[in-house]
């Protein structure tokens, strides 16, 4: 009887176990609500993991197109913040959910230019962000904004 025993109390460990692994593990969502970019494009506009979320890079072009806003710099670094919103709100945030960004400019002598674009977006609280110069952007945009936001909490 001992070695059921046995045998019983260690796989209602392991069922307990597995079943603790499982309630800690964040579910992971592969998002693309269309309202931005065609969601024919090989990855997802954002990626939920828990109550963070994960926004793949914005380049500046007119949503539901592969075409960039006319004019450089300013109306591509415009259209790409907004196009960050509309995705965050699209799936329930806001840019004062985001906690990052990571900035790829073609020009960084251009930085004060987007700079300037930028801090409209946000009300005196920025996210922590990262840039750097980049070559060959997508499409031959001006700049890229990549993001990450957790949802506020009541």
């Amino acid at each position: 009887m001992r070695p059921i025993r046995g045998i019983f109390t260690a796989s209602v460990g392991m069922l307990l176990s597995i079943s603790v692994l499982a309630a800690e593990s964040p579910r992971i969502e592969f998002l693309n609500s269309g309202k931005v970019i065609p969601t024919t494009l090989p990855f997802s506009e954002a990626v939920k993991v828990g109550d963070t979320i994960y926004l793949s890079g914005q380049i500046g072009v007119v949503p539901g197109t592969l075409k960039l806003a006319a004019g450089g710099l300013g109306p591509e670094a415009r259209q790409a913040m907004n196009n960050i919103k509309s995705t965050l709100e699209a799936h329930g945030y806001s840019m004062a959910d985001l906690v990052k960004c990571t900035v790829m400019l073609a020009d960084m002598r251009r930085w004060a230019e987007f700079n300037d674009i930028y801090k409209t977006f946000f009300d005196r609280r920025f996210p922590a962000r990262s840039a750097f110069g980049a070559n060959g952007l997508a499409l031959g945009a001006q700049v890229e904004v990549e993001c990450i936001a957790v949802a506020s909490r009541p």
